[in-house]
C-alpha cells in the first residue's frame, strides 16, 4: 500500500581500499582497508567491530570471487563454498583499520538508540572492486575499463589486455 515506515534507521559507512596489482598475471592483493561505520549508539563495540570486519570480508568475496555459473539446463552450479572460492584469512589485508562513528545515536526509537550492523558493511567492499578497477585504469590510461563483478583474477587479466 506504500504506507508506513519500513525502516527505522539508515546505517552509513565509508571504506577505502588499497590494492596491489600484478599487471602481468592479473593477480591482486587487498593490502589496506580503512572503514568508518555508523552503528548508532553501540550496544557492544566488540560485536559491532566483528560484524563490520566480517561483513566487509564477506563482501570482498562477493565482489571478487562469487561467480555465478549455470549448467546447460539452466541449473545454478555454484551453490556454496565447495563450488567457489570463499575469503580466507589470507584475503584479509595486513592493514585493516575500522572505527565506529562516535556520538551518533539513532534519532529513531530503537533499542538503546542503536542501528543494525550485520549486513550494511558488506556493501563497503565495493570499494575493493573499485580499487581493482582503478588500478587497471592506472595502467591502461587510454582505455575504457570493462570489468564486471566479480573481479576474478581471470577477468582482471583480460581487462588488462582489452584492446583500444
Amino acid at each position: 500500500t506504500a504506507k508506513g515506515r519500513p525502516f527505522y534507521y539508515y546505517a552509513y559507512g565509508v571504506a577505502f581500499s588499497e590494492i596491489i596489482l600484478d599487471a602481468i598475471s592479473g593477480e591482486y592483493k587487498l593490502s589496506r582497508v580503512d572503514i568508518l561505520h555508523d552503528v548508532g549508539n553501540s550496544i557492544n563495540e566488540a560485536i559491532d567491530m566483528g560484524q563490520i570486519i566480517g561483513g566487509f570480508v564477506q563482501g570482498f568475496g562477493w565482489v571478487t570471487n562469487e561467480e555465478l555459473k549455470w549448467d546447460k539446463k539452466g541449473k545454478l552450479t555454484t551453490v556454496g563454498g565447495a563450488t567457489y572460492k570463499i575469503p580466507t584469512i589470507g584475503d584479509v589485508p595486513e592493514i585493516f583499520n575500522v572505527q565506529i562513528l562516535q556520538n551518533n545515536q539513532n534519532k529513531e526509537n530503537t533499542i538503546y538508540k542503536s542501528k543494525a550492523v550485520g549486513e550494511p558493511p558488506l556493501m563497503l567492499a565495493i570499494s575493493s572492486f573499485l580499487a581493482i578497477k582503478d588500478a587497471i585504469a592506472s595502467i591502461n590510461v587510454d582505455r575504457v575499463i570493462k570489468l564486471n563483478s566479480p573481479a576474478t583474477f581471470e577477468r582482471v587479466f583480460f581487462a588488462l589486455r582489452e584492446p583500444l
